[in-house]
């Protein structure tokens, strides 16, 4: 083949190499620069810059590198109504959203546990009375979001600092059994000379039941005789809480 054949012949490939590159670009996911602008956004106006769906995106970008995340953003959003939620959902119900397979669940469960840890660390070792909202806002992602009724303690000792933090019991959708003894009784072991009493409403509304109110003064009543005060008593819900000691209930 003479020298003029090859450049015909590479002449004529050239269209054919140009179209293939550019199809490749062409190729290339749509989302890729979505993603770039929203970390730009992110890092240079910070997470108030972004729309809840579009920070929960931002978070799902890490878990799913390969996907389009957006529409899995909103559908998390839409199914349990907000950032809190959706990281307070069981994985079994987060499995249910389109696209949020095990592994991501446990994820967004992961990283659940870490705000919950960094809000506990905000209340651990201060005096709780002086941090009330720090307080407040660990409760609510402790528990807020649960589907069965927990009873949880915080123990304080004679400066009001938090000295531990247990579930005492788990009950259903609406109870849990609770033993002013068996509260007392713990109380002493971790020398405590103080309490606050914590059950959240998976219903979603904070109102103590009369239940709830009588129990909480036989438990102030078994603590008084050995020197452990009470507080208070907060009802968490999704939406919000109530103080048993701010309603003049207690």
């Amino acid at each position: 083949m003479s020298n003029g054949d090859d450049e015909r012949r590479f002449l004529a490939e050239q269209p054919v190499l140009a179209l293939e590159k550019r199809k490749t670009a062409d190729d290339k996911p749509h989302y890729l620069g979505h993603r770039e602008r929203l970390r730009e956004r992110f890092a240079s106006a910070g997470h108030g810059a972004l729309p809840d769906y579009e920070l929960l995106e931002l978070l799902l970008f890490r878990l799913i590198p390969r996907a389009d995340t957006k529409p899995m953003a909103k559908a998390l959003l839409a199914r349990f109504g907000s950032l809190a939620e959706v990281l307070g959902a069981p994985i079994a119900l987060l499995q249910e959203v389109k696209g949020v397979g095990p592994a991501v669940a446990l994820d967004l469960k992961v990283i659940a546990a870490v705000t919950h840890r960094s809000l506990r660390s905000e209340v651990t070792g201060r005096e709780s009375l002086s941090s009330w909202q720090q307080l407040l806002d660990y409760c609510r992602a402790a528990m807020a979001f649960e589907a069965r009724e927990q009873f949880r303690i915080l123990f304080l000792d004679k400066k009001n600092m938090l000295i531990a933090d247990e579930v005492q019991q788990t009950g259903t959708v609406d109870h849990t059994p609770v033993y002013p003894r068996e509260v007392v009784k713990r109380a002493l072991e971790l020398s405590a000379t103080a309490i606050i009493l914590v059950h959240n409403h998976p219903s979603g509304d904070p109102t103590p039941s009369r239940a709830d109110i009588e129990m909480t003064k036989e438990i102030i009543e078994a603590g008084k005789r050995l020197g452990i005060a009470v507080h208070d008593h907060i009802v968490i819900g999704k939406k919000g809480h109530a103080s048993m000691k701010g309603l003049l209930l207690i």
